[in-house]
Formats: structure tokens, sequence, C-alpha cells
């Protein structure tokens, strides 16, 4: 039986002259069908890494008009995930991807580590406190160290939970604890680094507290290194607060970072990274609802029963004809990681319960894409039109790849504001609305 498709956008890069980025894309809405995919290798795959060359003066991303658009913090080393607790403290997760022996000799070589801020982490989380509540903090403070690349961060209750690439661990903690206590207990091991930035361990609670959702990227881009590899990987995993009674939420997922409950439902939504290596237009990065027990085709099949030509010789026709049709594409190569809704009334009634998406940007595309954050408008619970453009300007020169950061974070804080890390110039950008 052929899933129904809630609503699904393909979404192909467009851009202007020089020194210009449109910054936008061409999109076709409609049903995804078969034929509106371009046949795999149908261009050839590329390696197009971005050159980072950081905000200067009063450089800063481009929101529409009537926003605001402010630095909320810098000197960050590699800000890559954003947490608020009920008091209004806010979290970041400074980490990044750790290159070690021939692969470090090689970023080395062909820029990577220079243009990407790829090589070494800070491994640790950042508190920033607003103590009179006027957007503007006034206490920075070191709350954790000598973690292991966290991502995810979460309070349940009076417990800290840190999502490490190798496990999840629990701490105590009170709200208005300025440094966290301990080593924690890990609750939870995981299967430890991946295929590019796969490192990255998200987490999200149901409403009631009860269930912990763990995000658990490939190892690999497409099984190369065997599925024998990709044991509790490509999941979203559920657990008890203890870490017990494990299992497989949602499985076929390449890279789920971004979750987040469509707002008012029990509906987990999240945001995935899909493969590379058919060519310019294929994968398209998606956002989805996930239903529990539903496989997304990684790495068998992808938007749908489009069979992987690469996986010829490990053929599985149960899964492919299982596999769920995303709810909506956001452009192939896009990486588009960070994901929330906006459940907030400061921002226009357009906004309302929408989804903003964090494009952290391509390499395996001729020409750049993604490096913005789009916004996807929803009603009902269900997308009713293609992502349109809301945060941009971080492309400088689409001819030489030149790009002034790369966002991965996208959290809405409790008083309607936004937040974006932007890990390659280590800034957190704030969208508000303009005085």
């Amino acid at each position: 039986m052929i899933p129904k498709i809630v609503f699904a956008f393909v979404i192909m890069a467009s851009f202007s002259c020089k020194g210009q980025p449109s910054g936008n894309q061409k999109t076709t809405t409609g049903p995804q069908q078969k034929d509106s995919l371009p046949e795999p290798f149908a261009t050839k795959s590329s390696k197009n890494f971005s050159k980072v060359v950081g905000w200067q003066d009063n450089e800063k991303p481009v929101a529409p008009t009537g926003f605001m658009v402010t630095r909320f913090a810098d000197s960050l080393d590699n800000p890559r995930w954003l947490y608020e607790a009920a008091n209004g403290d806010i979290f970041v997760a400074e980490s990044n991807t750790i290159l070690k022996g021939i692969k470090k000799v090689g970023a080395k070589i062909s820029r990577k580590i220079k243009t990407q801020n790829l090589g070494e982490s800070a491994n640790r989380i950042t508190l920033f406190r607003d103590q009179n509540k006027d957007g503007i903090f006034e206490r920075r403070y070191i709350f954790a160290e000598e973690l292991n690349q966290p991502l995810g961060m979460l309070i349940v209750q009076n417990h800290f939970y840190v999502a490490n690439t190798d496990g999840v661990l629990q701490f105590d903690y009170s709200v208005g604890d300025t440094v966290l206590q301990g080593s924690g207990k890990k609750i939870v091991s995981l299967p430890a680094g991946g295929y590019n930035n796969h490192w990255t361990r998200n987490m999200i609670a149901n409403k009631e507290g009860s269930k912990i959702y763990i995000s658990v990227g490939s190892g690999s881009n497409v099984g190369e290194n065997g599925m024998e590899h990709e044991v509790r990987r490509a999941n979203i995993l559920e657990v008890n607060p203890d870490g017990s009674g494990e299992k497989i939420y949602a499985a076929g997922l390449r890279n789920p970072v971004g979750m987040d409950w469509y707002p008012g439902t029990n509906t987990l939504w999240t945001a995935v990274n899909e493969r590379d290596g058919l060519g310019d237009d294929l994968v398209p990065d998606y956002i989805t609802s996930v239903q529990p027990g539903g496989f997304y085709g990684w790495p068998y099949a992808y938007f749908g029963k489009h069979e992987d030509p690469r996986m010829k010789d490990q053929q599985r026709p149960d899964l492919v004809s299982k596999t769920i049709i995303p709810d909506v594409a956001v452009g192939s190569h896009t990486a588009s990681l960070g994901l929330a809704f906006y459940d907030k009334d400061l921002f226009p009634a357009k906004y309302k319960n929408g989804a903003f998406v964090a494009q952290h940007g391509s390499w395996n595309r001729s020409a750049l894409v993604g490096y913005k954050i789009v916004f996807v408008p929803f009603a009902a619970g269900k997308p009713t039109g293609p992502a349109e453009d809301f945060l941009t300007g971080f492309i400088k020169d689409t001819t030489n790849s030149e790009v002034y950061g790369r966002p991965v974070c996208v959290m809405i804080t409790k008083d309607g504001s936004m937040l974006v890390t932007d890990d390659a110039s280590n800034t957190i950008w704030k969208v508000s609305m303009s005085k």
C-alpha cells in the first residue's frame, strides 16, 4: 500500500550574480512524484566546501522587514545547540567535529579546518542569564566542561541531561544552578562518531516528562561500511527518564537532528539531513512528522520508494515497500539541522505554529545552497505551503564559495524572539521585532 502523501516540495537552487547571492530557491508545489526527482547521477557529485570569512563590523544576517537582528552572544567556540530552562536561562553546547591522524592532515591540505572550524571540540556548555528580563544577558557562566561532543540538553524534573556523542548523561539539577556538579551518570550508551557531522545526538521529552527521544544519525553515507555497523543508528530512540525501556521510535532517518512537537499535539517532527553522492539535486533534505514505528527509507530508498542504486547488492524490497514519504522537502544538500515551531505571539500571525528550519549549508553541490533559516507555514497541524526564506545573508559570494557563517540551531525563546547558533563565526544571533 502506498503511504498517503501529506505534503511535499522539491526545491532547486537558483543563484544570482557574483557577490550577490539570491538566497532563494525555485520551488514547485504539489505531491512528490517519481518523475519530479532527477535520476541518480544526473549531475556528477561535487565537493564544494565553503570558505568562512566571518562577519565584519556591523555585518549581520538579514531578516524580513519589521524584524531586528542583533548579536545575542559571541566569542564562543563552535556553538551548536541551544536549550532554555523554565527560569529563562539559556544554555549553549559548544562542540565540534574532531579530526585525527590522516583525516586531520588531509583536512588541513584541503582547507577544511580553516574554512569549516573542524578539528578540536570545546566539549562544554555555557549558560547565559538575563536577570532583569530585558532580552540581554548580564551573566555568563561555564556550566559544564570535559564533556564528549555534547549537543542535546534537557531538563526533566530535578535532572539535567546531556547528550554526548557516546551516550546520555544524567545530572542532579536545581533551577538556577550555574555549575553542573559531578561527572553525571550515563543512563544510555550510544554508538559514537560518524560520517561527516553524524556524531551529534539530540534529545526531546514528551509533555509529561515520562519519555525521552534521542536522535542518532547514521555512521555512514549509505551503509557503505556494512549495515552491521549501523545498529541503533539512523533512528530516533525512545527511553524512560532513567534510560530503561529503550525502543526504536522511528527508523530509516539518515541523520535526524532537530526535533520538536507540533504545538498542542503529541506529534513529533524532525529535520533530516539526507544522503550525498547522487548529484546536485538528490536527495532532498526534509522535515517530517514522525510516525511511531515508521521507516523512512535509509539507506535502501529515499523520499519514498526511490531505490538507491548503490544498494543493489543489499536490496531490501520489504523495507522499500513500507518507506514513508516525508512531509516537506527543503532542498538537496542544504544540511537542514535545526527545527522549531513558532508557538508564541510576538511575530506576525503568519508565523503562528509554522516551522523554522536552520540550514547549515552544502558541501556536496556544485553551487552553494542552504546557509539560511527557512520558514514552512502550517495550519491545523499540516504544512500549507513551500519553504520560504526567513533569515538570509549568510552567503557572501557564490562564485568563490564564500560565506559569513553557518546556522545550526534555531530556538524560540519564552519571550517569543528567536535565537540562532552560527557555529562557523562563534556567534549566537537574536531575531526580534523592530522597535
